[in-house]
């Protein structure tokens, strides 16, 4: 499976036709429907949906495509890095993270790195642990922010000495917004907007103990943004970490503690013996001495 047939079966499933695509790659449309149908005969599977007027991809096809991006973004990451190991600090990182409160520390990081090494562009990738940390297996993120409880086998991290505190966020005109905090008693009947991961929500479980399983959940949220919007129209009281929507306007959706009190840290982290870019290896370089 060559990169450049990869790069012809993407054109076809951007512009869904041969014609189009072939006009794009500049190449002939015969000579583009023989190269994808070797593809399909290789993997052994037809990829795209033929007979009308556009062309549709089948599963197979939309598992090729999904990674088929993957390869092509780590191809071009590697000849990347490969161009630059002899010359300046320059380059990517791309950073996978949530929304947490540890995001202010990463920006300071970011803020001292950034000044010592300005040809170097920072991606940040924000997106649910377990989806940050598939990335990060397959070299498409360098550095990452995990919440704990986290499976750390197999990375090298820091812990930022920071907690995360666990709050409720409702609607200004609610009652429950008067109180100074939040216990499980205030929440046992209320539809709650709970974390979808699940390690995250076993923390809750232990909060709430044996009426956790009683509760009234309408939401579950890979983040807390969308969790929060649902709160605004009143379909929930959203529970999250602090810093996962720090900015919100207090006029929108007011934020109470949790009683008793519920923290979390949170790690910055990057894979083990990795070889890596010389502009992550200094960005690693910046963490520790953050941490110092």
């Amino acid at each position: 499976m060559e990169i450049r047939v990869l790069r012809y079966f993407l054109t076809v499933a951007k512009e869904q036709s041969f014609t189009k695509a072939a006009e794009q790659l500049n190449i002939t449309q015969p000579t583009l429907s023989r190269q994808l149908a070797a593809l399909e005969e290789e993997i052994g599977t037809e990829l795209f949906v033929r007979g009308g007027r556009t062309i549709t991809l089948t599963e197979a096809g939309l598992l090729l495509k999904r990674r088929a991006v993957e390869i092509l973004e780590l191809e071009e990451k590697t000849m990347e890095e490969l161009k630059m190991k002899d010359g300046p600090v320059e380059g990517t990182i791309t950073i996978g993270c949530g929304e947490f409160e540890a995001v202010d520390t990463l920006a300071n990081i970011c803020d001292s790195f950034l000044r010592k090494y300005p040809m170097v562009q920072i991606n940040l990738h924000t997106a649910t642990a377990d989806a940050v940390y598939e990335m990060m297996n397959q070299g498409l993120v360098d550095i990452a922010l995990f919440m704990e409880p986290f499976n750390t086998e197999g990375l090298d991290y820091v812990r930022i000495h920071k907690s995360e505190h666990w709050i409720v966020r409702m609607r200004a005109d609610d009652p429950l917004a008067q109180q100074d905090f939040i216990t499980k008693q205030d929440l046992i009947d209320k539809p709650l907007i709970l974390p979808k991961r699940m390690n995250v929500r076993s923390e809750l479980a232990n909060w709430f103990g044996k009426d956790f399983n009683h509760l009234n959940i309408s939401f579950f949220s890979n983040l807390a943004t969308n969790a929060c919007v649902m709160a605004m129209h009143g379909l929930g009281y959203a529970i999250s970490i602090e810093g996962a929507a720090k900015y919100w306007d207090q006029d929108l959706l007011v934020k109470k503690r949790l009683e008793p009190e519920i923290t979390s840290d949170t790690l910055i982290a990057w894979r083990r013996n990795i070889p890596y870019s010389p502009a992550v290896t200094k960005f690693i370089e910046e963490i520790n001495a953050f941490k110092a």
